[in-house]
């Protein structure tokens, strides 16, 4: 089964377990050094791509490993592994940029570890070119479309964050990964359109 999955969704799945393997290994060192930091407090440029592959506890990872191997295969089949890793860093970058953004408004100064970013941005564009596949999304009893799941998870995140009543979960940074898949997205159907 693994040996099916495109090389650049497996390059991710395992550069993350990887890196988490080793941060644990190393009592957190990676964490320490690559977590995203709010500006002025610890924050260096690299950490706008080093916190997505690094992760808080076996949970976390999975979660989000799962959900890059369930929509990242489809992905990278239909755009191919070079703009698919173009794809999930935009979105990486957007998130770390979203979330950075939103500490200087409210003055919260918390580090940020985590792919959420970059599956958010994956959701998000495999609800846009799939958007009729239905999932299977436990508790809901019925399939429901990608679309549907997406946007239901989109405002769900953007109630929790505006409401701050899931303290320790970057929900704007995940917001940030689906706001920079859509701009990558629509820039290159614009692109296209006119270069045709």
């Amino acid at each position: 089964m693994f040996r099916s999955i495109p090389p650049a969704t497996r390059a991710i799945l395992l550069l993350n377990v990887a890196i988490f393997l080793l941060d644990m290994v190393t009592g957190r060192l990676l964490s320490d050094w690559g977590a995203l930091r709010p500006l002025g407090a610890g924050f260096e440029p690299w950490q706008l791509l080093t916190y997505a592959f690094l992760h808080e506890n076996w949970q976390h990872i999975f979660f989000n490993m799962f959900a890059l191997f369930m929509f990242g295969r489809a992905l990278e089949q239909y755009w191919g592994a070079r703009r698919f890793v173009i794809y999930y860093l935009i979105c990486v970058l957007a998130a770390a940029v979203t979330q950075l953004v939103v500490e200087v408004g409210t003055g919260v100064q918390e580090e940020t570890i985590g792919a959420s970013g970059g599956i958010f941005g994956v959701l998000l564009a495999f609800a846009w070119y799939f958007p009729r596949v239905p999932l299977f999304i436990i508790p809901i009893p019925i399939p429901i479309p990608a679309w549907l799941f997406v946007t239901g998870y989109a405002l769900i995140e953007l109630f929790f964050g505006v409401t701050n009543r899931e303290a320790g979960v970057a929900h704007f940074a995940h917001l940030g990964g689906l706001l920079g898949g859509a701009l990558a997205i629509l820039y290159w159907r614009t692109r296209r359109r006119f270069s045709s």
